[in-house]
């Protein structure tokens, strides 16, 4: 039984999502081995390319450009949602999967490292598609 084309996406789609999740977990565990001035800023952008794949993931026909808005737009939105503080909220932020999810603090300058990490998601996307 052949493998479709968007099976076949999704299954490249798949790998690069734990990829992704390995490499944005490891880059908080380690932060040593990442120049000091970068900071948190590479598990930010991580966690956006990890956005834009698995929307990628769900709509595997969509165009690049308009996933990296969707992702973009998701990121920023869940960054703009950290300025709402109500106590269900923080209580689901203070646990791990909560604040791998949804952060716990804005940060102006987070919303550059998500746009970042949703660039190399298209860029890579639009390679990718082009082969």
């Amino acid at each position: 039984m052949p493998v479709s084309t968007t099976g076949r996406r999704r299954l490249w789609l798949s790998a690069a999502i734990v990829a992704t999740i390995v490499a944005g977990l490891a880059s908080r565990q380690f932060p040593w081995l990442l120049p000091l001035w970068l900071g948190k800023f590479p598990g930010d952008a991580l966690w956006a390319l990890m956005v834009y794949l698995g929307l990628a993931w769900l709509a595997p026909r969509a165009r690049p450009l308009r996933v990296a808005a969707m992702a973009l737009a998701v990121c920023w939105l869940v960054e703009a949602s950290q300025l709402y503080r109500t106590p269900w909220l923080d209580a689901l932020r203070a646990t791990t999967l909560g604040h791998l999810a949804l952060g716990s603090t804005f940060v102006w300058l987070d919303l550059l490292a998500y746009a970042v990490g949703v660039a190399a998601g298209a860029a890579l996307d639009r390679c990718c598609a082009r082969r």
